[in-house]
C-alpha cells in the first residue's frame, strides 16, 4: 500500500522542534555546557537503541517529506540519519559522537532553509550531495588502487 504525501497532515514546525530537542538537547549535564538528549540515552541500550533511535529520527525526515521538501534535501536529512546510526551503533565512542552530532536538529534547520528559501536550501543540499558523492568515488578509487597495489606487491615475492 503506497502513501500519499498528504494522507496525513504533517506535523507542525514546532513539534519538530520540539522533537528534535527532546532527542538531541533536553537533558543538561551538570558542569559542563553540554546537553544530550533522550535518543543519546536510548542509544545506550546495546543494539536496539541505536535502532529505536534511527526509527525516531525518520519520523522527522518522513514529516519533511509529507511537506514537501524535495528529495536532494531529504537524501541530505537521510545522511544526517545514517551517520548517526552507523556511528552510534559503536560502543561508547559511537554514543559519544551521536550526543555531539545532533542529527535531529541538524534535520529541523534543514527543513527551516528549506521552508525559507527553498531554492536556496535545493542548491546547499545538492552541492552537499554533489561533494559526498565526489568524496565516496575517490575512496572507492583509492582502495581500489591499494588493493591493486597490495596484489602486485604480493605477485612481486611470489606467494
Amino acid at each position: 500500500m503506497k502513501i500519499e504525501r498528504d494522507q496525513y497532515p504533517p506535523a507542525s514546525k514546532e513539534q519538530l522542534e520540539w522533537l528534535a530537542w527532546l532527542l538531541d538537547s533536553s537533558i543538561r549535564i551538570p558542569g559542563i555546557n553540554f546537553r544530550i538528549g533522550v535518543d543519546a540515552l536510548i542509544g545506550l541500550v546495546p543494539g536496539l537503541g541505536d535502532m529505536v533511535g534511527v526509527l525516531l529520527s525518520s519520523y522527522i525526515v518522513g514529516q519533511a517529506w509529507q511537506l514537501g521538501v524535495p528529495k536532494s534535501t531529504l537524501a541530505r536529512m537521510g545522511f544526517n540519519v545514517l551517520v548517526e546510526g552507523v556511528a552510534g551503533s559503536v560502543p561508547v565512542l559511537g554514543d559519544i559522537f551521536d550526543a555531539a552530532w545532533k542529527a535531529n536538529q541538524r534535520n529541523v534547520r534543514l527543513l527551516h532553509a528549506h521552508l525559507d528559501n527553498p531554492r536556496r536550501a535545493v542548491r546547499a543540499s545538492r552541492g552537499f550531495l554533489a561533494v559526498l558523492i565526489a568524496l565516496l568515488i575517490a575512496l572507492l578509487l583509492g582502495v581500489g588502487l591499494v588493493a591493486y597495489a597490495l596484489l602486485r606487491w604480493v605477485m612481486s615475492i611470489g606467494v
